[in-house]
């Protein structure tokens, strides 16, 4: 999936993003090693495996969002690519991803996950998480009613798998699945908007050519349909599940 980002309200609003990805470093066995920041955003979880020793650089399809890692972190080593084919310059003892495989469509996945096997050494860890099943219902059921009151049907733009799900799809990749986790983590989110600046900001695709008179009704219905249940004490939150897997390359493809 393509969009085009805005990479300063991303950095602003959305930090919790790489934030939660900071914990996805505590997975990876070994200091020191070679890491690839697959969908690296802004930067920000790559300059924090520096700091925690490893030798890391990221890679990201968002022009957008890599012009702000590269003036953010000039130190680091960025590059462009598309997740689903891509040649890594040199192997890597370690591929890290937080919240990318997502937004890649279903049909698309196997092939990402050959080009992170390609990317590894023998014996190289993958460690990621993404949006796993249930992720954001509350939020895409109620977008789903916005569209059909007005004769429409809403595509969920995204890739939200089962523990069984992508465990297979790992398996037919060459790796060996060594810990998969599927969690519900409720985000705040920042702002008295922020679930409506959540929705701008990665609702895109499913809105098409829609006038911009009739997305803004949608996005208005669709955040006072979910005050209820997603708003507690003023503060607006996301119903995020996750899924966090560990995997090691044990074959070539």
């Amino acid at each position: 999936m393509n969009i085009q980002w805005n990479a300063e309200g991303y950095t602003r609003n959305f930090s919790f993003v790489h934030e939660y990805g900071t914990d996805l470093i505590s997975l990876i066995e070994g200091t020191g090693l070679s890491v690839l920041d697959l969908g690296c955003g802004n930067g920000s979880l790559t300059q924090r495996l520096k700091q925690e020793g490893f030798d890391a650089e990221g890679m990201d399809a968002s022009p957008e969002l890599l012009e702000t890692a590269r003036k953010s972190w000039p130190g680091l080593v960025f590059y462009q690519g598309d997740a689903t084919d891509f040649q890594p310059p040199r192997p890597y003892d370690v591929v890290l991803s937080n919240a990318v495989l997502h937004w890649i469509d279903r049909d698309r996945q196997d092939a990402a996950l050959q080009c992170v096997n390609r990317a590894l050494k023998p014996d190289g860890q993958f460690v990621f998480e993404l949006g796993g099943c249930g992720n954001n219902a509350l939020i895409h059921r109620a977008l789903e009613r916005a569209f059909a009151r007005r004769g429409l049907t809403y595509q969920l733009p995204f890739y939200f798998p089962t523990i069984g799900q992508y465990a297979t799809r790992l398996e037919r990749a060459g790796f060996k699945v060594a810990s998969a986790v599927l969690f519900d983590r409720p985000t705040p989110l920042k702002g008295g908007d922020g679930l409506y600046d959540w929705l701008r900001m990665f609702i895109k695709t499913p809105f098409g050519r829609m006038e911009e008179e009739e997305k803004e009704a949608v996005l208005r219905e669709t955040v006072e349909e979910l005050r209820a249940p997603l708003c507690r004490g003023g503060v607006w939150y996301s119903d995020y599940v996750r899924l966090r897997c560990k995997a090691v390359k044990e074959r070539e493809i």
